[in-house]
């Protein structure tokens, strides 16, 4: 008995050892975790000052998946305390997972673009009121941003690019150039939903760019990006809205230029395949990421090698990204335990 406590032991001490080798390894790079909230969205950024941002918390119910998932991540990353939560906006598989995570992870500060607008919708009023809950109890603080707003996150450079249905008003660096890509975009009518509310940022990491623009919808990126590209390139785009057909115009995928995608997708939600059509057709674009295969998509899915989940039950793998401030970063793929690495661009 006691020779199987001392090998218990030694194997705890080893992990500690391991997690510990980790961090230092990582130490001045940036950390992303998209977590697979399976249809949702749910990413975590860890900065090398420590501190950390959560976009999202993914859907409520289903016995507390979504907030074990995301407190999987982030004792992954090292951290005991999540620093900023942002909601992109208050559909039910963005803001749903909130009062969860709140019940098993220390939280800091709330972030969203203001009431909700969508109030002829009941699963996300009753999403809305369960995050005002959180906020009525006095436990955290809380914010609202607008285009323009930079969030208080040390570490990273984190620019409000739309939020409540506002978009910013000026180029970028590295933006201002004619984009021709708007003419192969069709005039779609406007989002009257909380997705074309939603907050968007631009993180800015030394070289690297990231763009997660939430679920914002198509007619709202051709305003951003029509008749000038407002952003310039970037180097990672988190995928609009899933990869739902609603976002991800020829305007704004082609105009930006990504070097690699990321999508959080379901299997049977998001990954369009007019949206992984576009995708698989952008010739500047590495590598397109899943986190789960798309049933709709069929042989447009990419690669098996860069999907997290592939067709089947789910099990909960996730995207891992660790990048350094000169534009440099590798991905992981938690199921393979493979990892793809690429150069500053």
């Amino acid at each position: 008995m006691m020779g199987k406590v001392r090998n218990w032991m030694m194997l705890c001490g080893l992990m500690v050892s391991m997690c510990a080798a980790s961090t230092a390894q990582d130490k001045g790079k940036l950390r992303v975790y998209f977590i697979d909230v399976e249809g949702g969205q749910s990413t975590l950024f860890v900065t090398p000052t420590g501190e950390s941002l959560l976009v999202d918390t993914g859907w409520p119910e289903n016995n507390g998946r979504d907030a074990d998932r995301i407190v999987a991540a982030a004792k992954k990353a090292g951290i005991s305390k999540i620093d900023y939560v942002m909601f992109t906006h208050f559909h039910m598989d963005h803001v749903g997972g909130a009062p969860q995570l709140a019940a098993r992870f220390p939280i800091g500060t709330f972030i969203d673009h203001g009431p909700n607008r969508e109030l002829n919708d009941k699963p996300t009023v009753e999403g809305y009121d369960a995050y005002q809950k959180l906020l009525a109890s006095g436990k955290y603080k809380h914010l609202t941003e607008k285009p323009g707003d930079v969030l208080p996150v040390k570490g990273i450079h984190a620019l409000v690019i739309s939020g409540d249905g506002n978009l910013i008003d000026h180029n970028l660096p590295g933006g201002g150039e004619q984009n021709s890509f708007c003419k192969q975009s069709e005039t779609r009518p406007a989002d009257q939903t909380e997705n074309g509310r939603s907050l968007g940022i631009l993180i800015t990491f030394g070289q690297l760019r990231i763009l997660d623009l939430g679920d914002l919808t198509w007619d709202k990126e051709m305003q951003l990006m029509c008749p000038v590209n407002k952003l310039g390139h970037v180097n990672i785009l988190v995928v609009s809205h899933h990869g739902w057909y609603q976002s991800s115009s020829p305007a704004l995928v082609d105009a930006i230029h990504p070097q690699i995608a990321i999508m959080d997708n379901g299997e049977k939600k998001g990954g369009s395949k007019a949206t992984l059509e576009t995708f698989k057709k952008d010739p500047g674009l590495e590598t397109r990421w899943q986190l789960h295969y798309s049933d709709e998509g069929k042989s447009d899915n990419t690669q098996d090698a860069f999907i997290a989940n592939p067709q089947g039950p789910d099990a909960g793998h996730d995207i891992e990204l660790t990048a350094t401030s000169a534009g440099s970063f590798s991905v992981l793929n938690s199921r393979t335990d493979e990892t793809k690495t690429y150069s500053a661009r």
